[in-house]
């Protein structure tokens, strides 16, 4: 079995870490946030950011100690066996696909402001950016690496550009008068939402056995990716309150702050980070393929690896089911939001298992994160409610498949 090839370095994997939280919810997830949560979606963030530290740290630590393609599948395999880490990873093969279109339907926002196009066109749009990025990954995630990297700190300048207009600057610029009040079914909307933005935190796991030298760099790099990614978050929650109702906030706060380019400067920033957080999904699950294919649970043809170590059938494989279901979306014309639901709650029960593995695996000095990232979990699902259907569902499917794999693996 051809091995993969480590190449990134602490600094690419923060912009790896940081640009797939950042991705498609950075200009748009704080205004969701803001008109479910009201008045009281900034403090929603800012708990949300201190919520997800402890799941952050104890991926950061499973990844260093345990350096594997498979990430959390790989962890609750080696705590629980075999078995159970193949449903977590075909949970993750499984919701990838579908949360890459609704990534893209929400990057696809950017344009609104800058170009008018049919629903065909934008369709048409996704599929040329998912083949694009087939393409860039056939040589690897350095060069990915790096220009995530470049991507965040773009980013984070804008961000860090307004705020200082805000504090400097003469103009009469205040959060909006007709703010909603805000109550716990608003919070807990806005947090079924804003799990979105944390989603990355498992795929960069997938990542770990690629950096150089992941006993030295890697929580490091994730732990500086997630503290990035909540200070630009709740920054551009409280930018998002000053017009909450605009097409975009982000763009409206830009044009009162920093004048008329907002348009371009937000959507082509919001546009290349979407892409690159769909980018490392990609690239994430199909290591996990990969993986799962030399284990023999998928076919064997998707175990191979291109002379630049990358799982080039699997990606291929994940890309074009992908594809279809960007067809599938355009024609029953699903909104994203309640797709984005749907995502969060598979990788609520994604990260609750690694936590349950992270106690098996890891020192005791670990598991006061461990029962706080327990915690996390349980509040996200209460807040998902009826969206946690789906990852109910597909956990209940997968169970009963892997134990009828397996009995079949013995006999």
């Amino acid at each position: 079995m051809t091995g993969l090839t480590p190449t990134i370095t602490r600094w690419q994997g923060v912009g790896l870490m940081a640009s797939t939280l950042l991705g498609t919810g950075v200009f748009i997830l704080p205004q969701l946030t803001v008109n479910a949560a009201g008045a009281w979606a900034l403090w929603t963030w800012a708990l949300l950011v201190v919520a997800i530290l402890p799941l952050g740290w104890v991926f950061a630590v499973l990844s260093r100690d345990f350096p594997h393609a498979g990430g959390p599948a790989f962890f609750v395999q080696e705590a629980f066996g075999i078995r159970y880490g193949h449903i977590v990873g075909l949970m993750f093969v499984c919701v990838v696909p579908l949360g890459a279109p609704a990534a893209l339907m929400m990057t696809f926002e950017f344009l609104k402001p800058l170009i008018e196009l049919s629903p065909l066109q934008i369709m048409i749009a996704q599929v040329a950016v998912i083949l694009g990025m087939f393409s860039i990954n056939l040589k690897g995630m350095q060069l990915s690496g790096k220009i995530q990297l470049y991507i965040t700190l773009s980013i984070a300048a804008v961000v860090f550009a307004m705020i200082v207009a805000l504090l400097v600057g003469t103009g009469e610029v205040a959060v909006a008068e007709n703010l909603k009040q805000g109550s716990a079914t608003g919070v807990m909307a806005a947090v079924s939402l804003a799990i979105w933005g944390f989603l990355g935190i498992e795929a960069i796991t997938h990542l770990s056995s690629e950096f150089k030298n992941p006993k030295k760099d890697f929580v490091p790099a994730v732990m500086m990716g997630v503290a990035l990614v909540g200070v630009v978050f709740v920054f551009c929650t409280y930018l998002s309150m000053f017009d909450p109702s605009a097409d975009l906030a982000m763009v409206s706060a830009y044009q009162m702050l920093l004048g008329d380019s907002g348009p371009w400067v937000i959507g082509i920033l919001g546009l290349v980070s979407g892409f690159a957080t769909v980018n490392v999904y990609f690239s994430s699950v199909a290591r996990l393929v990969w993986v799962l294919s030399n284990d023999g649970v998928l076919p064997k043809a998707l175990g191979t690896t291109n002379q630049h170590g990358i799982p080039q059938q699997a990606l291929l494989v994940v890309q074009a089911i992908s594809i279809l279901i960007i067809f599938g979306t355009f024609i029953s014309d699903q909104p994203y939001e309640q797709i984005v639901r749907w995502v969060n709650g598979v990788f609520v029960f994604i990260y609750a298992l690694s936590m349950m593995a992270a106690w098996r695996l890891l020192g005791k000095k670990h598991r006061p994160a461990i029962v706080l990232g327990l915690l996390v979990c349980a509040v996200f699902f209460y807040c998902l409610g009826p969206s946690m259907v789906y990852g109910c569902l597909l956990a209940v499917v997968l169970f009963f498949w892997a134990q009828r794999f397996h009995r079949k693996v013995v006999a």
